[in-house]
Parts: structure tokens; sequence; C-alpha cells
């Protein structure tokens, strides 16, 4: 592998990549990358702390709010659940209408009797899977 970096004052930074296939290499670059584009902010009683993504459990959609769950507890998110699904694309996959998980924190699925999915994160947190997320939540974690 060759790399080459270019340090240039009043210059944009833009990342390019060339490579033959998909790898774990690539996708802790982009991991990376997003990381440094986007702070998100939550508020918990007037107060804003700066979440880290790789912290955040879900987000989820509770009363018409988004909110995020951290091992703190649950911060509301001034942002829209579609945005933070662009935003987040290669850490957080859709489970339903109303969640994003981060599919590092997910520690298991359970199935029922009637076909439904539920995802079960390490903090505990339960939320089901519908039918139109299946198959790219399948696709995701390897399936």
């Amino acid at each position: 592998m060759k790399y080459k970096i270019e340090i240039k004052s009043g210059q944009s930074e833009d990342f390019l990549v060339y490579a033959k296939q998909q790898s774990q290499t690539l996708d802790k670059i982009k991991y990376l990358l997003s990381e440094s584009d986007e702070a998100i902010f939550g508020y918990s009683d007037g107060d804003a702390v700066k979440l880290d993504s790789s912290n955040i459990y879900c987000f989820f959609v509770e009363a018409g709010k988004v909110y995020a769950m951290t091992d703190e507890g649950k911060l509301q998110i001034k942002d829209r659940l579609y945005r933070l699904e662009e935003l987040f694309s290669d850490i957080f996959v859709k489970i339903n209408q109303s969640c994003l998980v981060n599919v590092r924190k997910i520690k298991r699925f359970d199935a029922s009797i009637g076909g439904s999915l539920s995802v079960v994160l390490k903090n505990g947190y339960k939320d089901y899977v519908s039918r139109r997320q299946l198959k790219t939540v399948k696709e995701r974690i390897g399936f």
C-alpha cells in the first residue's frame, strides 16, 4: 500500500482513496473521516454535551423529538433522523421508521415465533426491526 500526504496552508482538505475492493481498512478510514466532519450535540436540562458517535448506542424518536441513547442516558438531538442517517450511514443502520442503531453496539438479535426480529444493544435497549428494513440490516450485519 502506498500513500502520499501533501500539506498546503490555505487549501481545503480533500481525501481520495484508490482501492481494489472494500476492506476493513477502508471502513476505518471512512469512520475516522466521518468523526472529524460533524459535531453532534446532545441537550439535557439546558446543557449542551458534545457527543462522540462511537459512544452513541442509538438515535430514536420519542414524542416527535430525536434522542441519542448513550451511557449517560438519553440526550435530545436538534437534528432530524434522516439527516443523522445520512451523516452516520457507515456506523449506524436504520432498523425501523424511528430508530438508528450503532452496528458496533449490537449485542444480539431475538427472533419471535411470529417472525419478527428484535435488536438488543449492549446497554439493554431493545427495539424491533421492521420488515421493510430487514434486508438492509441483514446486509450490514453480514447475515
